[in-house]
């Protein structure tokens, strides 16, 4: 068995992990928008 083909599954999971982690940062991000962004409207509303 080649090197390569036992760093293989590692490789792969390591991007999967990678993806799912971008993926949460992502979600994390849109909340804090969202967020941001209903504040925005009750100030707005307020003035």
């Amino acid at each position: 068995m080649t090197l390569r083909m036992m760093f293989l599954p590692l490789i792969a999971l390591m991007t999967l992990t990678a993806c799912e982690t971008i993926k949460g940062a992502g979600r994390d991000l849109e909340g804090a928008g969202e967020a941001i962004t209903d504040q925005a409207q009750e100030t707005k509303t307020q003035m």
